[in-house]
């Protein structure tokens, strides 16, 4: 992974000493309630339902064993005992209280950790492939390019006050593992026919009120001109987004408002304009950015055996939560988040501390988080998976539902947002509590459940297979429910179902659109694909004429 440099450790610290001293004037009175507030979002910190919480970039994901016992340090000393993993990869805390706030931060200065950017109309944490660097699929790991990016945006003044926030996401397999399509910007690598890296640019895509996928802005952009084309791009965005209006801020906005066609010209425009004055090519730069991620995998042959007395459900987890490594001998494993004994996506302080024991012992002290609200282990040697299942079921982190309709997204929802209308964690318990045999979730396959709890789409609810938007009517939380939508590649927002259902009836909504995927669909057809095939009013006739 990437190592701070002297520079870095002192930027970070820097902005650990003012946020110390802003909030010392905050309270002194000398700061007004607005001025602060803009300061505190630079460094990651909301004023939520029941207290301030704070969210720690997580770059790209990845973090080392290190870092993971500082989180759970955080956790255990500052919070309730627990994180939050989120789906742009990073970690939040819902209970700290805001004079400690600069105590935490110089907590995480200390391990190369910081929460600057997480909030506030920038350009966010940079997000990428959970699997990089050990996918068969690979053709250019993309964590360099995403430091790379990082190191650019941080504290990019001209970009600190866009219209609205910016999100960035880089896929370097033939797989898109990343969810680039429904981010402001995202980046696709290629190997042109001459074998010469390329990116494939989109723009304009993002969830939320108006949902729309990203279009295609530039089809082979050379490595050299990455930075000075990202910049023409949120310089046009930067001058034209709209600020009069919160919800038409973000350029997806924009870009459908004009066409695609349209922005492009104003790109390449401005992109003629200024490129001169763009950072400058550092192919020795890269290099050296390249070199912090190099990985020496010792050769490895042998295969975990199986003890007769945990056949059954070690073989589940094997088929769940693991994948080949593109090394032989090494496998990938998923670590899920998604015990029905707690919310999806959080993980105590006693559990960080476990789990990097076992990433210093299994998988090169090194970890990472996922889109989906789980964690990953990259490197684990074939021969270790029987002990890591062992020690992982010890501490409730084996649960083999990776993939399947128990690895459900959810936001905090009401439980904890201030902006929330309606509850998420309830749904994820009641759904939990209807679906809980694994063995009938692993013959269902592969069924995305995603929960908001708002419309700000914070759990991504418009593409999954199953889509839940907790609303509000009259103070009562009811339930929209959207069908077909997709995240990967031929990415697409799923389709309204109908009418709202009411709190009660969210589990047996989710089991009657099951029921006719099951009666209806072919061999080996995946649930988009009977949708496609049957249409969506096989399964509103059934949800509706049952209800009635």
């Amino acid at each position: 992974m990437y190592q701070y440099q002297t520079v870095d450790r002192a930027l970070v610290q820097q902005r650990v000493d003012q946020f110390r001293d802003q909030l010392g004037r905050f309270r002194a009175g000398e700061l007004d309630e607005d001025e602060f507030k803009q300061l505190r979002l630079r460094n990651g910190v909301y004023v939520q339902r029941h207290a301030p919480m704070l969210r720690v970039a997580i770059p790209y994901g990845l973090f080392s064993s290190k870092q993971l016992r500082a989180l759970a340090t955080i956790g255990s000393k500052w919070d309730r005992g627990f994180g939050h993993m989120t789906t742009r990869q990073n970690i939040q805390y819902n209970w700290i209280e805001m004079d400690d706030i600069p105590d935490v931060l110089q907590t995480l200065a200390d391990v190369d950790m910081h929460a600057i950017q997480t909030s506030g109309n920038c350009i966010r944490n940079v997000t990428t492939d959970p699997l990089a660097g050990a996918a068969g699929d690979e053709v250019e790991d993309p964590r360099p390019w995403c430091e790379y990016i990082r190191q650019w945006a941080n504290f990019q003044p001209e970009f600190n006050w866009l219209p609205r926030k910016f999100k960035i996401a880089v896929s370097g397999a033939t797989k898109d593992r990343a969810a680039v399509a429904v981010h402001d910007i995202g980046l696709r690598i290629f190997h042109n026919e001459d074998g010469e890296v390329r990116f494939k640019v989109l723009v304009g895509g993002g969830l939320g009120r108006t949902p729309h996928i990203a279009q295609v802005l530039h089809e082979a952009l050379a490595p050299e001109h990455l930075l000075s084309y990202l910049e023409a791009t949120l310089r046009v965005y930067n001058l034209a987004g709209r600020r009069d209006n919160i919800y038409k801020a973000r350029i997806k906005i924009l870009v459908n408002a004009i066409g695609i066609d349209k922005f492009r010209d104003q790109v390449e425009a401005e992109w003629a304009k200024s490129r001169a004055f763009a950072p400058a090519w550092e192919p020795a730069r890269i290099a050296e950015i390249k070199a912090d991620f190099a990985v020496d995998l010792p050769e490895r042959s042998s295969e975990p055996e199986v003890a007769a007395e945990q056949s059954h459900t070690y073989k589940g987890w094997l088929s769940q939560n693991t994948q080949p490594h593109k090394k032989s001998g090494y496998t990938v494993v998923n670590v899920s988040l998604k015990s029905p004994r707690l919310p999806a996506g959080d993980i105590t302080s006693e559990q960080m501390l476990a789990l990097a024991d076992l990433a210093d012992r299994h998988s090169q002290g090194e970890l990472r988080s996922t889109h989906d609200q789980n964690l990953v282990l990259a490197h684990v040697p074939t021969e270790d998976l029987p002990s890591l299942y062992k020690d992982l079921l010890a501490v409730d982190l084996a649960e083999a539902n990776i993939g399947t309709m128990a690895d459900m997204i959810i936001c905090p929802g009401m439980d904890y947002c201030s902006l929330a209308n309606a509850s998420s964690i309830a749904i994820w318990d009641q759904i939990n509590e209807r679906f809980s045999n694994l063995d009938f979730l692993h013959d269902l396959g592969e069924i995305k459940i995603r929960v908001s709890g708002c419309m700000n789409a914070c759990a991504h609810h418009h593409v999954a297979d199953i889509g839940v938007l907790g609303v509000e009517k009259k103070g009562v939380e009811w339930y929209q429910l959207t069908l077909g939508g997709h995240s990967g590649d031929g990415a697409r927002i799923g389709k309204r179902l109908g009418r709202a259902v009411a709190k009660t009836e969210v589990a047996n909504t989710v089991d009657e659109i099951l029921s006719v995927y099951l009666a209806q669909r072919e061999p080996e057809e995946s649930f988009i694909e009977t949708l496609d095939r049957v249409g969506i009013e096989v399964f509103q006739e059934k949800v509706y004429a049952t209800a009635a």
